[in-house]
Formats: structure tokens, C-alpha cells, sequence
């Protein structure tokens, strides 16, 4: 992928080396020595909707309402480092894919939806840090942050995609935020509104198939924003939607479950399948439409 003649955004808040604070969130409803049941299931939505463990969230929900963990910094110099541009490479490719993503969507939501585009902001971190759904942590992996409208990424993440999964490449981790960045862009649309309502009134299966069909979009948006992507800036090489194809596929519900576990359980997929996330992203790429990547309304989903 020719990331290097990308722009940088500026949306980068650089967090590493502020020593990985974990910490929570205030939450309303909550009290001295546990959490409120409206506000555990709000977070146990989130999660859903998210991809991120519930149990997490409600784990570092329930550490700041127990432990009263200081507030995260926003003292003047702390703001000036973290808008600082990232200096090493990982981080100057983080920025960069984030900065095509703007310039890509910028033109492409408001073309195909006649919705504008705000962008997101990318949150580079190392162990932990605090987000908006309570403690953002390495084991969580990147995710996006519906509250605060943030996605968060600890970079080593891209060694761990090697390392656990076998699969490297630059476009196989640019997939991995632009995925991201598609929460966003349904953010942007109303649709993760629309599915928490959904949830809320649904039981844990029918739930953890609203997520798939979230996490399947998602996959189908990234493939939309490759397309345009390649189509404006001639941003492809050869092998790169193979790259993005191993990493969709590595990362399926049944291949990490059979890899865990020894077998796979579907009603318990909250990202789809190997063979369902290459293929909604190649959806995405072949028509580079939004429109295409209605997963909700997809028979052969």
C-alpha cells in the first residue's frame, strides 16, 4: 500500500508513554462498592454493539466506583504532547491511514448517504488508558467508542496480528482501522443508536446476531473505503486485498473459537465468521457503496 504519500490527520491523540493508566469512567447511577442495573445494562449494550467484552466494561466501571481513581489529565502540557505528531513509524502509519480515511469518507458519505462526515479522532495507547466506555486495555484489541466517538489502538496490536495469527502486511493492518473508522461512519448514520434500541429489547442470542451484522458492516465499509481509496489516489498494490482477506479472515469467530476452544458455538458470534467477514468486504470493494453493506437486511448474511 502506498500509505507514505497519504496526509497525516491531525485527529491523533498520541498516549503513549503517559505510563498505561487504566482506569474507568464516571458512571451515573453507580455507587460506593458496585454499579446500578441500568448501568450495567447499558454497558453489557455497549459491549455488544462494540465488540468489547461487557464484562470488561463493567469491570472498570465497577474499579472506579469502588477505588475512585483519579480523573485522566488534561492539563495544558499533557493536550500538547498528545497532539503531537507521532514520530515513529507505527504511529506516522496510524496517522496516515486515519487522514486517507478522512479524505475519503469526507467526499464518499456525503455523495452516497447526503450525510456530511465529522471524523473521527484515533487514540494511540500502550497497555491502557481511559476512554468514554470505561477502561480501554491491550487484551481488548482496537475498538470504537461510541460515546465519546473515539477509536482506540494499542499499536502493538499489529505485531500481535503476526505473532498470534500469522498475518502481516500494511494493508492487513490499515484494514484493522479502517474498520474501525466504519463504527464511526455508522455512528454517523444512526445505526448503533438503532441497534442498542434493538438489543435492549432483545434476549443474549438475537443480540450477539445484531453485533455480527454491525461488525459484518463495518468489514463491508472498510472494503468501500479501499475501493474509493485505490480509485482516487491509487492507494493499491498488488497482494494487498489478499493481505486484508488473511486478516479478515484470522480474526473470524470460528476460527478464534475453534483455536480457543476446540469448536465453534454460531449463536455465540459477535463478529461473524471467517468466510462471512471476507466476504462482506470484498462486497465492499467490488461496489464501493455504502449502500451495499446493509448487512441487516442481507438473506444470505
Amino acid at each position: 500500500m502506498r500509505w507514505e504519500d497519504f496526509r497525516s490527520s491531525d485527529n491523533v491523540e498520541d498516549r503513549r508513554g503517559e505510563g498505561g493508566g487504566g482506569g474507568g469512567f464516571g458512571v451515573p447511577g453507580g455507587g460506593a462498592g458496585g454499579l446500578g442495573i441500568g448501568t450495567i445494562v447499558v454497558l453489557m449494550i455497549i459491549g455488544w454493539v462494540t465488540g468489547i467484552n461487557p464484562a470488561i466494561l463493567i469491570g472498570g466501571a465497577e474499579q472506579m466506583t469502588r477505588g475512585r481513581e483519579p480523573q485522566e489529565q488534561t492539563d495544558p502540557q499533557t493536550q500538547q504532547r498528545r497532539r503531537t505528531p507521532p514520530a515513529d513509524q507505527s504511529g506516522q502509519f496510524a496517522a496516515k491511514i486515519l487522514g486517507n480515511t478522512e479524505d475519503v469518507w469526507s467526499t464518499v458519505l456525503p455523495n452516497q448517504t447526503g450525510k456530511s462526515y465529522p471524523p473521527t479522532r484515533l487514540v494511540l495507547y500502550k497497555g491502557g488508558t481511559r476512554s468514554g466506555c470505561g477502561s480501554a486495555q491491550s487484551a481488548m484489541g482496537p475498538f470504537y467508542c461510541p460515546l465519546d466517538k473515539k477509536v482506540y489502538l494499542d499499536t502493538s496490536f499489529f505485531q500481535e496480528m503476526g505473532q498470534k495469527f500469522g498475518v502481516k502486511g500494511d494493508f492487513a493492518y490499515a484494514y484493522v482501522i479502517a474498520h474501525e473508522v466504519g463504527h464511526h461512519v455508522q455512528d454517523v448514520l444512526g445505526i448503533l443508536g438503532k441497534v442498542q434500541a434493538r438489543q435492549q429489547a432483545s434476549g443474549k442470542v438475537e443480540s450477539n446476531h445484531l453485533s455480527v451484522r454491525v461488525e459484518l458492516m463495518a468489514d463491508c465499509l472498510a472494503g468501500v473505503w479501499a475501493k474509493n481509496s485505490d480509485d482516487r489516489f491509487n492507494a493499491l498494490e498488488q497482494g494487498d486485498i489478499e493481505e486484508a482477506l488473511r486478516a479478515a479472515s484470522a480474526i473470524g469467530d470460528d476460527k478464534l473459537q475453534e483455536r480457543s476452544q476446540g469448536y465453534a458455538v454460531p449463536d455465540s458470534f459477535t463478529h461473524g465468521s471467517s468466510e462471512q467477514r471476507m466476504r462482506w468486504f470484498m462486497t465492499g470493494y467490488k461496489t464501493g457503496q455504502t449502500k451495499a453493506c446493509d448487512t441487516f437486511r442481507s438473506a444470505g448474511n
